[in-house]
C-alpha cells in the first residue's frame, strides 16, 4: 500500500523559514514526478511546486517563485519544500502528491501538514 507522509509543519513568524518534508513507503520516489500543493482555508486546492523524476526539472507557482524551493534526495527516499521569507498567505495546509511522468493526475497524496505564518 502507498502512502505519503509528509512533515516539518509548524507556526512561524512573517520572513521566517520552514522545511517541509516528503516520504514514502511503497513508493520510491526517485521514479515518480513529485508535488507539493496547498489548500488555505475556504480556498480551492493549489500548485505549489513541482519536481520530475528523471532531470529533476522544477517548476513554481509564481507566488513563490524565489522563496520556494523544491529538492529530492532519492538515497532517503525523501523530497523536500525550502520555504523561505514566509509570508502570512503561505498559510495554510500543505500536501504532496506524486504521478507517474507523462500522466495527468497525481495518484498519490499525503494527508497533509499544516504552515501557519503569523503576522
Amino acid at each position: 500500500q502507498v502512502q505519503l507522509v509528509e512533515s516539518g509543519g509548524g507556526l512561524v513568524q512573517a520572513g521566517g523559514s520552514l522545511r517541509l518534508s516528503c516520504t514514502s513507503s511503497g513508493r520510491t520516489l526517485s521514479r515518480y514526478n513529485i508535488a507539493w500543493f496547498r489548500q488555505a482555508p475556504g480556498k480551492e486546492r493549489e500548485f505549489v511546486a513541482a519536481i520530475g523524476w528523471s532531470a529533476g526539472l522544477t517548476s513554481y507557482a509564481d507566488s513563490v517563485k524565489g522563496r520556494f524551493t523544491i529538492s529530492r534526495d532519492n538515497a532517503k527516499n525523501m523530497v523536500y519544500l525550502q520555504m523561505n521569507s514566509l509570508k502570512p498567505e503561505d498559510t495554510a495546509v500543505y500536501y504532496c502528491a506524486s504521478k507517474t511522468a507523462g500522466t495527468g493526475a497525481y495518484d498519490y497524496w499525503g494527508q497533509g501538514t499544516q504552515v501557519t505564518v503569523s503576522s
